[in-house]
């Protein structure tokens, strides 16, 4: 089974390297030709996890990514969700037929305010059977360092999902499976956006005490979302029979996937929305936090798509809008944490 890589990017890197250490190939698309010099030269991405030693004999570079759609059994798309698609011009429904679709994009396409399989779905016709997700907590500098991490791979057909899954398995990464790809991707959205929230309260200097109890609302506010989303894994401590594989629980929302996702991100150095939000609260006005951060943090873009989709679903996500409040509609830092504290219970 060949994979083919959208996304140069820390994420897109760290993906490389879990499928070609256990020996997978890979057609990577890169971003411009002085990184695809510097790879192929020193095994090395320049501009991303460059301590990382890739094994380039299991790797084909290419600026295309239409090549990646041809050659590829099972096409990889790690970009952040705003530049999906402009890789996915020229793709069309008999490129895409017969192949499989890996999301591991944590956000919601803004231009159309869709998950990547609704999109796929709507543009080509791509089954829903042939998507899949891989989602976190799974930092790309641990990845990097070797670090025990784990991944939650989703998709409705579960025996296929177990087998793209077992491609990324290491010595270093643990594979959950699950067939939940909506409750997934909604939850990976979500925890960006609290993450920038936890970033604003500990540029405005709050403390520890304070974080804890934000995320443990944020964890009950995403909850009702899901919920009103129709997930259903939302009853935790329940496990009646334990499942296979190795007698592991069953699915609950206490999950690595949904509450130890939002956790790590809210929490770790490693956060990009963190780090955002942290400017944010510090008194960076948004283009100045994304000129500084030279990176993507997905949760500013998604807060706005998220709020267009809760007009259909109606849950009440006051923390959301109040952290979309501050980034959209200029309300002022203090005042909305202000808001945040009167909610918290």
């Amino acid at each position: 089974m060949t994979f083919g890589m959208i996304g140069s990017g820390s994420w897109g890197t760290a993906l490389v390297k879990m499928l070609t250490d256990g020996g997978h190939p890979v057609v990577w698309c890169l971003r411009n030709q002085k990184m695809l010099d510097q790879l192929q030269r020193r095994g090395h991405n320049p501009n991303y996890l460059s301590s990382v030693s890739l094994r380039m004999e299991h790797i084909a570079l290419t600026l295309d990514p239409l090549e990646v759609f041809q050659r590829a059994d099972v096409i990889v798309i790690a970009t952040p969700s705003a530049y999906v698609i402009d890789h996915l011009k020229g793709v069309d429904a008999e490129i895409l037929s017969g192949k499989k679709v890996l999301s591991a994009v944590k956000g919601i396409l803004p231009q159309h305010n869709q998950l990547l399989n609704d999109h796929l779905f709507a543009q080509y016709g791509f089954p829903s059977s042939d998507y899949f997700t891989v989602m976190g907590p799974c930092h790309a500098e641990e990845v990097a360092a070797e670090k025990l991490s784990y991944l939650t791979f989703s998709g409705i057909d579960e025996a296929e999902t177990e087998r793209i899954a077992s491609c990324f398995s290491t010595s270093y990464i643990n594979t959950v499976v699950n067939t939940d790809i909506y409750g997934v991707q909604y939850a990976a959205i979500l925890k960006n956006i609290y993450a920038l929230g936890a970033g604003i309260a500990h540029g405005q200097e709050y403390g520890d005490n304070f974080l804890s109890v934000f995320i443990a609302n944020c964890a009950e506010e995403m909850a009702v979302f899901l919920r009103k989303a129709g997930i259903r894994n939302m009853e935790v401590g329940n496990h009646p029979v334990p499942v296979r594989p190795l007698r592991r629980q069953a699915l609950t929302y206490a999950a690595s996937v949904y509450l130890g996702d939002l956790l790590v991100t809210c929490y770790s150095l490693f956060s990009r929305n963190r780090t955002f939000g942290n400017m944010i609260g510090k008194g960076y006005s948004v283009q100045a936090a994304q000129l500084e951060m030279k990176m993507v943090a997905e949760g500013y873009n998604a807060s706005r798509s998220i709020m267009e989709i809760n007009r259909g679903l109606g849950a009440e996500i006051p923390i959301v809008a109040t952290i979309h409040a501050i980034l959209w509609e200029q309300l002022p830092v203090e005042e909305g944490m202000r808001r945040i504290e009167e909610l918290l219970v």
